[in-house]
Order: structure tokens, then C-alpha cells, then sequence
């Protein structure tokens, strides 16, 4: 066993870019575990809990960078080292960015793009904030990836934004599409004149997706930041997109996307919507038809009937049949429900996407009994331990507990293999519901990576005698570069049970479990 931790001073690197890095680095023969990242106090403390911290890593600053390998031989640790080196020289040179057309900071960026007027943030959440407001005091628009930004810092920014006319998108803002440019995570779909603001990540990505299935564009996407509808922030950006959104001609309709929101808050977003001529759909997760329909706006339950109606008011000759119903999905339901004993009572969904566990809980939580999840608002609901349960069961593995120091589950699904694996130990699981997310900044190949543990998993049930139903969701278009046909396919090879929605995907389990 070879492990060995190397820190390189003052070398900067984009901390989505690292964690990319660290799944690729991982996947060599040999290695056990790869660390790749900026020495900050959070990172250090993962070094500390998977045994790589030295004294010169417990000493390293956020400004250099840490790479810490364990391997099998020193073979393999030296081929891993190699690796690292050249996914960092291919980063630097990709799409021909030199080393001079890099700046290390906001104002040589301006400098070196006199024409921007926006800047995208992914720094260690304790730096974001001050990046924000000098990017803020040049008069650009501002979206932050980072995380761990303090609620007291957003509120500041946000009303410092607004004051100058402009947007902050985030902090935790991971999806975006500004003039038809993906930010962060984004999927590409086609231009039109349906424009979206969403406090939401994945729910974000997940109507851009159904409204570009269903045949319509996107103007713009606006991407406000999870705590954007909380009571301390009050919908800020919120309401500052709708302005925005009001003025621009070539947004027709727009569609309103968060997960609950404070009451107060969504009262206030309302109010505004009333005196807009724009058509608005607004799909609040677990909100009420009867405010929104007050206001004259349209109410969507859940995020592909948000895309349904905004195609529809988008398109006047458009009408979309949501009832119509698959043949082949109605087989393969009927399939499912003869092939499980009577023990396997319970589903285990194991999500990427925040919005798409919760919009699953909300759907399901109708049909099957005692629903549990980390994304939960109710208190019966409220998941106590994301590692010991049993029952029905949600999990957002991209919570803050999963994935401190470690890559989303979205850009490296390792944490999700070793779960699927041991879901399928436990006798009263007959279904395990997965979702898929393409586009930007994702994994390159999700499906790939996946499909073993899949087949481990098949493999434990069958040695017990029992069948485990696997029902999956890809959330991408037929444009994004990791090739919706190819992904469905891998997992139709395996039997997986495919849904052509998040929404779908959780009626189906409701449908084989109810």
C-alpha cells in the first residue's frame, strides 16, 4: 500500500474542475482513494477522515493545492500522479485558453474581457461573498456556484444587486442558461420564447428538458439560489427576475420553479405576478392551486406539468395529451408487480437531483405509506439517519452531509454505487428508483459508471431467490453531449424500467409498490 500527499503553493484551480478531476483520477487501476483539491479547512478535514493528512497539509493554505493518492503498489500511485498532471495540462489548454487568457482574479478578468458583463463564482464558500461584491462593484452581474456563503452575506449581496439593477444568481446557483450559454449544470435544449426563474437546481434543469421534449425554446433561465424564497431573503432575486423577464420581448411565457418556500415570501412573489401582462406558470413543490389561481396565474403540480403548460401558452396550436399512456411502460408495470414476493414492500430512491427527491416524496407520499427522506419539511417525514433505516425511502445524495469535500453526485456517482449494492441486500426492497442528470458540468458517461452496480445488485437478488426492480429517469435532451440515445439504451440492455419524467419515473414505483 502506497499513500502519499504532495502540496503544490500558491496554484489556484476552480474547485468543480478539481472534483472532475478527483473521479477521473480514482478510476485508475490500483487506487484506492484520490483527493484533489484546494487546501481549505473543509478539505483538510476530509484528507483527516480518509487517513491522507500529513503535518504539511494540516498547514496548507486555501491558495495551494493539495493532492493526496492512496494505491495498491507504487506503480499504480505513480500512473494515478501522472494522471493528475495531465488532466491539470489539459484543463489549462482546453479549448485553447492560455496560461495569459487565466486570470487570477476579477479584475485582471476585466482587464483581459473588457466586454463581459457577467462573472460566475466557484471559490471556497468563505471567499465567495467578498469575490461577489467587487464583481458587483464593476457593475457585473453575478452568479455563485459556491456554497457554504452565509445566509447574513446573501442578503447583503442580493440588496446591494438590486439596488444597481443588477442579478445575483446563488449562492448554491448550480443551473443556468443566460442567452442560450449553460452555466454550471445545464442541459442544452433549443432557443424559443419560454423563460424560466427557478430557486432550484435540478428543477430548473427538469422543465428546460421537458419543454424542449415537448417541441418548445428557452429564451433565458435564471437560476436564484435555494434560499432565495426563505423568510431571510424575502424572493429578492426572485422578484427581481420577473422585472427583468416583464421587459424582455422574447420571453412570451415564464415559469416560476422552487422547492417550499416561506408563505410570506411566495405571498409577496404573487402579489407582483398579479400585475404582470407576461402569462406566468408557477410550479412551487407541495404549494396550492388556490393562491396562484387568485392571481390569474397558472398553477402546474409538478415540474413536467409546469413545461405542459408553459408549451401550451407558448404555442397556442400546441395541446399536449399528459394522460396518454405507454404501452410498453404498462407491460413492463404489470411485469414488475408479478415478479416481487410478498416481503418487498418498499422503494429506495437514491437521487443526484434535490428537486427531483422532492417532487418524487410528494408524489409518492400519496400513494405509499409511511414515506421517508432527508428532504423532507414534515416532521413525520424527516429521515433521522441517512445510513440505518428501513421502509420507504428517499435519499438526496447531493446534500451537504454526502458531499463535503467530495465531488456531487452528479459529477462522480461513486457514493450512489455502493448504496444501490447495499439496497439490494435488504429483503423488503422491490424497487430502487434512480435519476440521471446530462449536460454541462456532469458526469460524461452516468450511465456507464452505474451499470455495474446495477447488474451487483441484480446478482444479490437473484442468490436469494427474489427479482429487485430498477426504474430510471434521465434528465437530458437528445442534444446534450453525452447522448440521451446511447444512456437510455444501457439501461434498457439491463431491464431497467425507463420513465420519460421525474414525475413519471415516481407514478411508476406508486404504480408496481401501491
Amino acid at each position: 500500500m502506497v499513500a502519499k500527499t504532495v502540496i503544490r503553493q500558491d496554484v489556484y484551480y476552480d474547485s468543480v474542475a478539481l472534483m472532475n478531476l478527483s473521479s477521473k483520477v480514482s478510476e485508475v487501476d490500483g487506487v484506492e482513494e484520490a483527493v484533489v483539491s484546494m487546501g481549505t479547512d473543509m478539505n483538510k478535514e476530509l484528507l483527516e477522515n480518509v487517513g491522507l493528512n500529513t503535518k504539511e497539509s494540516d498547514k496548507a493554505e486555501s491558495s495551494d493545492l493539495i493532492i493526496a493518492i492512496k494505491a495498491s503498489s507504487e506503480e499504480s500511485y505513480e500512473n494515478a500522479y501522472k494522471k493528475v498532471d495531465e488532466l491539470l495540462n489539459a484543463k489549462k489548454n482546453n479549448e485553447g485558453l492560455t496560461t495569459k487568457m487565466n486570470p487570477k482574479s476579477i479584475k485582471a478578468a476585466i482587464e483581459e474581457f473588457e466586454d463581459a458583463n457577467m462573472v460566475v463564482i466557484s471559490v471556497p464558500g468563505e471567499f465567495a461573498a467578498r469575490e461577489a461584491e467587487k464583481a458587483l462593484d464593476k457593475n457585473l452581474h453575478v452568479l455563485i456556484f459556491s456554497d457554504n456563503v452565509s445566509i447574513e452575506d446573501e442578503l447583503k449581496l442580493k440588496e446591494k444587486a438590486r439596488d444597481k439593477g443588477l442579478l445575483l444568481m446563488g449562492p448554491e446557483c448550480g443551473t443556468a442558461s443566460i442567452n442560450g450559454v449553460g452555466l454550471c449544470f445545464a442541459n442544452k435544449v433549443r432557443k424559443g420564447n419560454i423563460s424560466l426563474i427557478s430557486a432550484s437546481g435540478t428543477g430548473l434543469q427538469e422543465v428546460m428538458v421537458q419543454i424542449d421534449k415537448l417541441g418548445g425554446g428557452i429564451s433565458q433561465s435564471i437560476g436564484i439560489g435555494g434560499r432565495d424564497l426563505k423568510k431571510e431573503i424575502g424572493g429578492i432575486m426572485m422578484l427581481e427576475g420577473l422585472k427583468v423577464l416583464e421587459k424582455d420581448k422574447a420571453s412570451e411565457v415564464i415559469v416560476l420553479v422552487s422547492k417550499p418556500s416561506a408563505k410570506s415570501v411566495e405571498k409577496k412573489i404573487l402579489e407582483f405576478v398579479k400585475s404582470m401582462k407576461t402569462p406566468v406558470v408557477v410550479c412551487f413543490i407541495e404549494g396550492s392551486s388556490e393562491e396562484v389561481d387568485k392571481v390569474g396565474a397558472s398553477f402546474a403540480y409538478n415540474l413536467y406539468d409546469a413545461a405542459k403548460k408553459a408549451v401550451e401558452l407558448a404555442n397556442k396550436d400546441i395541446k399536449i395529451d399528459a394522460d396518454k399512456k405507454d404501452n410498453v411502460l404498462k407491460e413492463q408495470i404489470k411485469e414488475a408487480k408479478q415478479s416481487l414476493n410478498k416481503e418487498q414492500k418498499y422503494v429506495r430512491g437514491l437521487f443526484g437531483g434535490g428537486t427531483l427527491c422532492a417532487e418524487a416524496l410528494a408524489t409518492l407520499r400519496e400513494h405509499l405509506d409511511g414515506m421517508k427522506s432527508n428532504v423532507a419539511k414534515l416532521e413525520e417525514e424527516k429521515l433521522s439517519d441517512t445510513h440505518e433505516y428501513t421502509g420507504n425511502v428517499l435519499i438526496d445524495l447531493g446534500e451537504d452531509e454526502f458531499t463535503q469535500g467530495r465531488p456531487h453526485p452528479m459529477i462522480d456517482p461513486t457514493i450512489r454505487l455502493k448504496k444501490i449494492e447495499k439496497e439490494a441486500e435488504d429483503k423488503t426492497v422491490g424497487v430502487i428508483l434512480l435519476d440521471f442528470e446530462l449536460g454541462y458540468g456532469a458526469h460524461e458517461n452516468p450511465v456507464g459508471a452505474t451499470i455495474p452496480a446495477i447488474e451487483k445488485a441484480q446478482k444479490i437478488a437473484k442468490e436469494n431467490n427474489r427479482e429487485i426492480i430498477f426504474v430510471g429517469y434521465i434528465c437530458g435532451t437528445d442534444k446534450d453531449k453525452q447522448d440521451l440515445d446511447s444512456q437510455t439504451k444501457m439501461l434498457q440492455d439491463v431491464g431497467v424500467i425507463i420513465a420519460h419524467s421525474n414525475f413519471e419515473a415516481a407514478k411508476t414505483v406508486a404504480e408496481i409498490l401501491g
